[in-house]
């Protein structure tokens, strides 16, 4: 039988809101159409994903990728689907563990922006598709690239975020259909883009804050003319734009520097906070009811807080706790010092895990904030980085190093590190889970992981 998260259980629900439901958890064991999923949660249903990998264990196939691409892979059938930006001359490499120092000027090499589709199950290059080719015009931090949004398909087209370049709408087959020009921005620090599109209905949502003019836009996934363009009273940022689905309405979830808001599906900002760090990377998501924000910038000078929020669904105005409080009305908790960096939390059999960058996982009763177990050390002997963000399945949880290694905990109330998978190869971009598959990206390939 399928539970319900807890957040439909005690509603009346109508019955297309229960068969939409329905089908995007039908959908979700299959298909991985965005970032950390359909529901943006990182989980995995099937009982065959793989526990155990390694080089030469349980890889059903390894391709190479031109370029250099952090963005995730996005699954649709029988398609993986991903983004690289290939550079025509040569690169610095990428340096693992590094954040401060990083700052680099424009490469003055020619790029060529790609959108690419492998067959899942033998991963084969289906198609190709150069969207655009010029010597870039801003910088990165050498540990990002100019390919690290993550693309979205709704299973008819993918629509395609370079973050200072455009946004692009191809068919499934790799044509391309339409394109909206975006102008380059200065992001903190010449550090570069990330904050990839969300869809949701009829409509592509776009997420750009910069140093310059920020924004949030809905475009019209069909032809994409702009429907509505809001400004943002905010600096660089990173994270992703999370669709909220709750019994009282859909809206937009925004984490920022200077305030956290929720829009309508309009533009209008329904609620908001101030209190998060100066930096937001981590995706919202909800579960089980309730919505998870968190911002743990390293460098923040700004403020000492590192803080996860819980909200509870239905809010409006201003939600800002006075000084001293770590709960209100439509606020279930906070915790002033819980966030990750770069890594997305997640919630899992009741649980809240936080994954930091330096490698160290905390474990929290994800409804009241009351701490499992305190940080602990992935690995046991030296250090390594972290910036995918962590995912799920089998009563398992996996942390992704940016070594290549995998490191297995079991979700359970005390702290129990069952292996660890190396794959030899750098990773940053969060996998993707398609039935039993689990798709990774490294460096310069994407491995299927599959157990016979």
């Amino acid at each position: 039988m399928l539970a319900l998260p807890r957040g439909l259980r005690f509603h009346r629900l109508q019955p297309g809101l229960l068969l939409s439901f329905l089908a995007l958890t039908a959908a979700a064991q299959e298909n991985w159409p965005q970032f950390r999923g359909a529901d943006a949660r990182g989980i995995g249903t099937s009982d065959r994903l793989p526990l155990a990998w390694g080089p030469g264990t349980n890889v059903a196939w390894k391709a190479r990728i031109p370029g250099r691409g952090w963005s995730s892979p996005v699954v649709w059938g029988k398609q993986v689907l991903l983004t690289t930006a290939v550079s025509e001359g040569e690169e610095e490499a990428p340096k693992k563990g590094l954040y401060f120092g990083g700052e680099r000027p424009a490469t003055q090499h020619r790029h060529r922006w790609l959108a690419i589709s492998l067959d899942l199950e033998s991963g084969k290059t289906n198609w190709s598709t150069e969207l655009f080719a010029a010597v870039p015009s801003t910088p990165i931090h050498v540990k990002n690239s100019y390919a690290s949004e993550t693309p979205v398909t709704d299973g008819e087209h993918l629509y395609v975020l370079f973050g200072q370049i455009g946004l692009y709408c191809l068919d499934l087959e790799g044509k391309q259909v339409w394109k909206q020009e975006l102008p380059p921005r200065k992001t903190a620090y010449g550090w570069g883009t990330s904050s990839s599109p969300v869809v949701h209905g009829d409509r592509v949502y776009v997420l750009s804050d910069n140093e310059e003019a920020s924004f949030l836009a809905a475009y019209d996934k069909r032809t994409g003319k702009q429907v509505w363009k809001v400004d943002r009273d905010e600096h660089t940022n990173y994270s992703t734009p999370y669709v909220w689905r709750h019994p009282a309405r859909t809206e937009l979830v925004i984490s920022g520097r200077n305030q956290v808001r929720g829009y309508d599906l309009e533009g209008k900002v329904l609620w908001h906070f101030k209190g998060m760090s100066s930096l937001a990377i981590p995706t919202p998501f909800e579960a089980d009811g309730l919505l998870y924000l968190a911002a743990g910038y390293v460098g923040d000078k700004l403020t000492p807080n590192k803080p996860v929020y819980v909200l509870r669904p239905g809010a409006e105005g201003d939600l800002t706790l006075e000084e001293g409080r770590n709960e209100s009305r439509h606020i279930a908790w906070m915790q002033p010092n819980a966030a990750p960096y770069n890594p997305s939390p997640l919630v899992y059999q009741g649980r809240l895990f936080v994954l930091w960058d330096f490698g160290f996982l905390n474990c929290r009763d994800a409804r009241t904030g009351k701490e499992h177990y305190d940080k602990q050390r992935l690995k046991v002997e030296g250090t390594a980085g972290f910036t995918s963000s962590p995912w799920a399945y089998r009563g398992r949880i996996f942390c992704l190093s940016e070594d290549g290694d995998t490191y297995v905990v079991k979700a359970g109330d005390t702290y129990t590190l069952e292996r660890v998978n190396p794959l030899g190869e750098m990773c940053m971009a969060t996998p993707a889970i398609a039935g039993p598959r689990l798709l990774v990206r490294a460096l310069e390939h994407v491995y299927c992981i599959q157990e016979p």
